[in-house]
C-alpha cells in the first residue's frame, strides 16, 4: 500500500477547487468574506465531500479503470478496494461532523449531496442523461452550500442555477467527446442512444438556457458590476456554436473546455456584482 495513494485517489486539485467555489458562494451571498471559521468549515465540508465522492467512484469503477485508467491507485494495486471504501466513508463522516457545526440547513444539504455522490457512483452513472443531471446538480449545489452556511442566499441562488444549467450542457458535450471509449465499454450515454447530433442540440439548449438565466439578476436590480457576466455569456455562446457546427471529438473537447472555463469566470462575475 502506498501512502500517497490516499491523496491521489481523491483528485486533490479538483476537491480544493470545489472547496474554494463553496467559499466563493458565501461571498456572493453576503457581498463580503464570511466569518473565517465558517469559511473554513464550508471549504472542508465541500472538499471532503468531493474527496469521498472521487474515492467511492473509483471503488465502483474498479473493473472499468483496470482497462481505461490502469495508472489509478486501485487498479495498480497501490490501495485495496475495501480500504478505499472505508476511506471514502471516513471522509464523508468527517465532512458531516463539520457540517453539523455550521447550521442545520448546511448539514441537511451535505447529507443530500453526499448521498447523491454515493448513489451516482453505485447506480446512476451509467444511466443516460440521469448521471449528467446528478453531476450538474452537485456542481450547482456547491455555491449554494456556501450561501446556506451564511444563512443568506442573495445572488448565490442565481449562480447555483447558472452553474447547474451550464454543467448539464458540459456533461452532455463531454459525453460526445468520450463516445468512442464509452461505446467500447458498453455505456449508454445520450450521444450513443440518440446520436451525436441530437445530443449536441440538447447540450446547446442547456447552454442557451444558461445565458437566459444569467439575465435574471438584472431583473432583480443588481448593480453595474454584474456586466462582468457579458464576456462569460459570449464564451458560452461560442461553445454552443462550436458543438452545433461539428460533433467530432476535437470540437466537443474545445466546447466542453470553454464551458468549464465559463463556470469559474461566472463565479468571478457574480462576486464582482455582489461586492459592487
Amino acid at each position: 500500500m502506498e501512502l500517497k495513494a490516499f491523496v491521489e485517489i481523491t483528485r486533490p486539485h479538483n476537491c480544493i477547487l470545489a472547496g474554494i467555489v463553496g467559499v466563493l458562494g458565501s461571498i456572493v451571498a453576503v457581498g463580503h468574506f464570511p466569518d473565517p471559521i465558517t469559511a473554513l468549515r464550508v471549504f472542508l465540508v465541500v472538499t471532503l465531500g468531493c474527496a469521498g465522492g472521487n474515492t467511492i467512484n473509483d471503488y465502483f469503477d474498479y473493473e472499468i479503470d483496470k482497462i481505461n485508467r490502469p495508472e489509478r491507485p486501485l487498479p495498480r494495486g497501490a490501495m485495496g478496494r475495501k480500504v478505499a471504501l472505508y476511506y471514502s466513508l471516513l471522509l464523508f463522516a468527517v465532512g458531516l461532523v463539520l457540517a453539523h457545526f455550521i447550521n442545520i440547513q448546511a448539514f441537511i444539504l451535505a447529507v443530500i449531496a453526499y448521498a447523491a455522490m454515493v448513489l451516482y457512483a453505485w447506480k446512476l452513472k451509467p444511466l443516460p442523461f440521469i448521471g449528467n443531471l446528478v453531476v450538474a446538480g452537485l456542481t450547482g449545489a456547491t455555491p449554494l452550500y456556501g450561501a446556506l452556511a451564511v444563512e443568506h442566499i442573495g445572488l448565490a441562488g442565481y449562480l447555483a442555477l447558472c452553474a447547474f444549467l451550464v454543467n448539464v450542457a458540459r456533461e452532455v458535450i463531454k459525453d460526445i467527446e468520450d463516445v468512442e471509449g464509452d461505446v467500447a465499454k458498453g455505456a449508454r450515454t445520450l450521444p450513443i442512444i440518440w446520436g451525436e447530433k441530437r445530443a449536441a442540440y440538447v447540450g446547446a439548449l442547456f447552454a442557451l438556457l444558461t445565458v437566459a438565466a444569467s439575465f435574471l439578476p438584472v431583473r432583480a436590480g443588481v448593480g453595474l458590476g454584474y456586466y462582468a457576466m457579458v464576456p462569460v455569456d459570449l464564451i458560452i455562446l461560442y461553445a454552443t456554436y462550436i458543438i452545433l457546427k461539428n460533433q467530432d471529438r476535437e470540437s466537443a473537447h474545445r466546447a466542453q473546455k470553454l464551458l468549464k472555463t465559463s463556470i469559474f469566470l461566472a463565479v468571478m462575475a457574480f462576486i464582482i456584482a455582489a461586492i459592487v
